[in-house]
């Protein structure tokens, strides 16, 4: 079983996003189930949603408590430890971070010292370029894609036309995809690189 936890904060998405990450793991032929944290519902507090994924039913309806991928929509939540509590070892920490800021701290190095893979994208910038409104839920569906493979781009583009109006659905789309390729061209140059040097 594929376990994610996002964190975020009210008004982000972070419910929705789950909501469609388990659309798509559907879409492509697969069990999956998502639920939010129940808390303080407030604009700017801090949200949790949970998405399982699995090829057989999933009863469970705990919290996600040792996620496989920990996705961050809010950086200002960085500074709590809880959001990585849990993570694998060998799990995928994915952050929303400004470009500037993730040139500045490199991959993430530091951000989520338990998980083995950090990746981070500018899903704010992208959800801005091309909806016009900071919410990152839906770029940030596209980096699910492209750092974990866990679920295709198509299926997250189908989940986002499926949920939304044409015209939104269209600009989401055309952010996850961004935030997709974005994630994918910087493992390609990674991967030159390490060839270049090994």
């Amino acid at each position: 079983m594929y376990q994610i936890r996002l964190h975020g904060r009210g008004g982000q998405g972070v419910v929705t996003a789950a909501e469609l990450v388990a659309w798509a793991a559907i879409a492509d032929g697969r069990y999956a189930l998502a639920f939010p944290s129940f808390g303080s519902e407030r604009t700017g507090a801090p949200v949790e949603a949970y998405c399982r994924i699995d090829d057989k039913p999933i009863r469970s309806r705990e919290p996600v408590t040792e996620p496989d991928l920990v996705v961050v929509l809010d950086p200002t939540l960085l500074g709590q430890r809880f959001v990585f509590n849990g993570i694998k070892s060998d799990g995928t920490a994915l952050i929303n971070l400004p470009v500037a800021a993730s040139s500045a701290t490199g991959t993430g190095t530091g951000l989520a010292p338990r998980a083995a893979h950090v990746r981070t994208v500018p899903a704010t910038e992208f959800a801005r370029q091309r909806t016009g409104r900071p919410l990152p839920n839906a770029a940030m569906l596209g980096a699910v894609a492209a750092a974990t493979g866990i679920v295709p781009l198509a299926a997250v583009r189908d989940a986002i036309a499926a949920r939304f109006p044409r015209t939104i659905a269209e600009a989401n789309a055309a952010a996850a995809t961004d935030a997709f390729e974005y994630l994918r061209f910087a493992a390609h140059a990674a991967s030159e690189v390490h060839r270049v040097h090994t």
